[in-house]
């Protein structure tokens, strides 16, 4: 006897007041395996679980031989909209078109318009390095988005250097290996690559309007730096 029926069963007989219970199927890859908590690949429909940039994601990530039946259960598309989209789909494979729809459909019901578009400009300043919506993205957003990268809020002063930016940010080891990954390419910031340890930074190039820097120390390292003085 599952959990649902047990309590079926029992709460009758223990309050004397009849009860009715619903199940549906559980939802599984083609391949048969389970999607939820115990499986370890939730998504959780509370923005502090599961932000909307990682729920959209998740859904744009989804391999092609099930995205068309979830568009089928989890958006109210019409079926010839659907056939349509997957018709599309086997023409230009590459552009993930049914994983897109997929993401933005069920991100909007969840989350609402503000919430797909925050996903979507937390989409563009990781994936396509756009200083855009970079620029316009709240403290929230970033702090969702570079999860794991420590904030840094630092005071801009007059002649301050990239050198100077990394190493107050703790990016980079003190000594001459931190300069060398400079020199040597390893470091960027909003998404431009600097090789000058002694250049000054420029607002509007290294710091943006929000007053943002986004420093990348090597492929994957992000440190995010808000400036309290401009």
């Amino acid at each position: 006897m599952n959990r649902v029926t047990w309590k079926l069963f029992f709460v009758p007989r223990v309050t004397g007041k009849d009860v009715f219970g619903i199940t549906v199927p559980l939802i599984t890859s083609t391949a048969g395996a389970k999607l939820g908590k115990s499986a370890g690949n939730a998504v959780w429909l509370h923005r502090e679980l599961t932000s909307p940039f990682d729920f959209y994601q998740f859904f744009v990530r989804q391999p092609d031989d099930c995205i068309e039946r979830y568009l089928k259960l989890f958006t109210f598309l019409p079926l010839p909209e659907i056939e349509h989209i997957m018709q599309m789909h086997t023409k230009a494979p590459e552009k993930r078109g049914p994983q897109i729809r997929l993401a933005a459909e069920v991100t909007k019901f969840v989350h609402g318009q503000e919430g797909l578009g925050s996903a979507k400009r937390c989409t563009q300043a990781l994936y396509h390095c756009s200083l855009d919506a970079l620029e316009v993205m709240s403290d929230e957003e970033l702090k969702e988005l570079f999860k794991e990268a420590p904030f840094s809020e630092l005071v801009l002063e007059p002649g301050t250097s990239v050198l100077d930016t990394c190493r107050k940010a703790k990016a980079i080891p003190d000594g001459p290996r931190g300069y060398q990954m400079i020199t040597e390419g390893g470091v960027s910031i909003n998404h431009k690559p600097v090789t000058n340890p002694e250049s000054v930074l420029v607002v509007g190039e290294h710091i943006l309007k929000n007053g943002l820097s986004l420093l990348k120390i090597g492929k994957r390292n992000f440190y995010v730096i808000k400036w309290l003085q401009l």
